[in-house]
């Protein structure tokens, strides 16, 4: 048996492979060595399709990676600078994300981003723009980094407030890729779908890097990806043209493509993957009826590089969102998730070369227990959480309960302040069908596990708020709720920092503090 990969098809073999330590596995020192590791193996070999026909070999991406790392050595970066880049095309920012972790410091930046959030992140990490237009020759002769250099900053939280910036090594991104690669779900022959943006961990790791480990072939969407209403009508016959085995998306992406007909052979996709959000029931339940496609669920988060737990389409956990990756440690204090091991992140950006280090456990802020196998069952995020007179409801009750009715496409709950309970369960939602807000509020009582969790409204939009990668974004609902429930105060509700705070006339003061909000005056 290969020491760099174990047996791992069924959660049974965890143990065994943690009987070997991990600095036994013959893992690559960096996302470079690992890069260069298949170039070696598969020179000839297809590696990237970028559509809609461009089509890279290991080898040739090992030489766009060498022309950029010589491009950004020629404009003076070195192996502690943060190199920040941002665009749409993939054909640049792939090839480009390797070289600024072989020269220095990747920092892509998502470029819907207000200037001003952008300014505050290159102040923060120091880092530099470069000029991505003139790559150089293609073979690089510089320095190579260590596997305790820093890798990559990534920013993390929603499109408003300042992000933060977690550090990660190349240790931290070559482990987690191997703990993906390392299943035996995927062969050699798999071919991955790949349309989540660069700036995000998920495409970096399971897109990009862990299909490095066994030579696969990726498929990548264009400048808009999953946000392309293009790609839906097209998807399909994508899998067909290219035998696609999985993919990687966000529960939204899942609940669009239920709808759209299957019009093409789709014999070679054998499972689609799902994390970055909860998963509703009801939109596992139109994607596998509609396809026949299992989905599987994982769970992470950036400050533990990406993935942190992973499911097995063939011994299912029903309510579980998979099962603690190989030398990932998990715990639960204060119901709270906790994370240690090879992937926690090594900190968070506070100035050019300072770093907040995390503690020996990274605390996810995810509401969580873990069984005695590893199974991580989450019930929702500490800060979603309505608290109603002192009572804790889980929105994810509510969003069940409305998905479950055939005419809502997608369903938020979130608190809306209230005088005397401190916090009552509003619902957004919105529609494939004609249902009336009573009507939806009729049916989520009926169904709620408790009285206390019956949403007081049901608001129905275009479009729920999400962030570039599609994760539900509460704050702006939260924030919309918050301006109902106040509608008849001279207040002005904004969202600062991720917070939503209210800013009061000082006639308003008495009034507001009948409030449990954030407030200030004007």
């Amino acid at each position: 048996m290969s020491t760099l990969w174990p047996r791992y098809s069924a959660p049974e073999d965890l143990a065994e492979i943690e009987s070997v330590p991990l600095a036994d596995r013959g893992l690559p020192d960096s996302t470079f060595a690992l890069l260069k590791r298949a170039a070696d193996l598969w020179p000839h070999r297809k590696a990237i399709t970028f559509l809609p026909d461009v089509t890279w070999t290991f080898g040739d991406l090992l030489r766009h990676v060498h022309g950029y790392a010589n491009s950004f050595r020629r404009q003076g970066f070195l192996r502690g600078d943060a190199i920040a880049l941002m665009s749409d095309d993939r054909r640049v920012m792939v090839p480009a994300i390797l070289a600024a972790q072989l020269v220095g410091i990747a920092m892509p930046i998502n470029p819907a981003l207000s200037d001003e959030h952008v300014s505050e992140l290159l102040a923060r990490s120091g880092a530099r723009v470069p000029d991505l237009s003139d790559p150089g020759p293609s073979t690089y002769d510089g320095e190579l980094p260590k596997s305790s250099d820093l890798a990559a900053y990534f920013h993390t939280g929603g499109t408003t407030g300042a992000p933060k910036l977690a550090a990660h090594t190349h240790a931290n991104e070559v482990a987690n890729s191997w703990m993906l690669a390392a299943n035996e779900l995927l062969d050699e022959d798999a071919v991955l779908f790949a349309a989540l943006p660069l700036f995000h961990v998920n495409a970096l790791i399971v897109t990009l890097l862990t299909p490095l480990f066994k030579g696969q072939h990726v498929v990548w969407a264009g400048p808009l990806g999953y946000r392309d209403p293009a790609l839906y009508g097209e998807f399909w016959q994508l899998v067909e043209r290219y035998r696609i085995t999985t993919m990687s998306a966000v529960p939204t992406v899942y609940a669009v493509l239920a709808q759209c007909p299957v019009n093409a052979d789709i014999s070679s996709f054998r499972f689609a993957m799902v994390g970055a959000a909860p998963l509703p029931p009801a939109v596992r339940k139109a994607f596998e009826s509609h396809t026949g496609v299992p989905l599987v669920e994982g769970y992470g988060l950036t400050e533990a590089t990406c993935a942190s737990a992973r499911s097995f389409p063939d011994a299912p956990r029903p309510g579980s969102v998979g099962q603690r990756l190989p030398y990932q440690q998990v715990n639960v204090r204060d119901g709270v998730l906790a994370i240690s091991g090879p992937t926690v992140f090594a900190g968070y950006v506070k100035s050019p070369g300072e770093l907040e280090p995390p503690g020996e456990w990274l605390d996810t802020g995810d509401l969580a227990s873990v069984d005695d196998d590893g199974f991580v069952r989450l019930s929702g995020r500490a800060k979603d959480l309505i608290v109603r007179g002192g009572h804790n409801i889980d929105p994810a009750v509510i969003e069940d309960a409305l998905l479950c009715h055939p005419a809502v496409m997608a369903a938020s709950a979130v608190g809306r302040p209230d005088q005397h309970a401190g916090e009552v369960p509003v619902a957004y939602v919105t529609l494939a069908g004609d249902v009336t807000p009573e009507e939806l509020r009729a049916w989520a009582g009926e169904r709620v596990p408790e009285k206390a969790a019956a949403p007081k409204e049901i608001v129905v939009l275009d479009a729920l708020p999400l962030t570039a990668v599609g994760k539900p974004y509460k704050v702006e609902l939260r924030a919309d709720a918050t301006r109902r429930a106040l509608h008849d105060l001279d207040v002005e509700v904004v969202i600062e920092n991720g917070t939503v705070v209210v800013l009061a006339a000082a006639e308003a003061m008495s009034a507001l503090e009948q409030h449990t909000v954030a407030w200030r005056l004007k």
